[in-house]
């Protein structure tokens, strides 16, 4: 019997950790909309090639994965469900940094900002 979190994680590609999971609803629950999810997406772009995008999106696209973490639902395109597949999406609140970041095992390389990879 598979757990939940693999189940999630098979549908969408990418783990949301609990912190991330209760930022995003944190930050969805101030906008005052249910109609938006997480959409995590790689575009064409950045020193390295490719860039990461994560935003609050009320879009359904055709082919799209879906899955739910912490009262999150987290959604990946299926053109970058490849790249995305076992990342990890996490946030941080330090006093040396805050916000999303994401750790990429498919990532072979990326630049000095983190902002893009290959």
């Amino acid at each position: 019997m598979t757990s939940p979190q693999t189940e999630s994680t098979q549908a969408t590609g990418v783990i949301l950790t609990d912190a991330a999971a209760a930022k995003a609803k944190a930050l969805l629950e101030q906008e005052g909309r249910d109609d938006l999810r997480l959409r995590v997406a790689v575009q064409p772009g950045g020193c390295s090639g490719l860039r990461y995008q994560l935003f609050f999106d009320e879009r359904s696209l055709d082919g799209d994965h879906v899955a739910e973490f912490g009262g999150v639902e987290v959604v990946v395109d299926r053109m970058s469900l490849p790249y995305l597949t076992g990342a990890t999406i996490d946030f941080v609140d330090r006093i040396d940094a805050q916000g999303f970041t994401i750790d990429n095992p498919n990532a072979t390389g990326s630049c000095a900002c983190g902002d893009s990879f290959h």
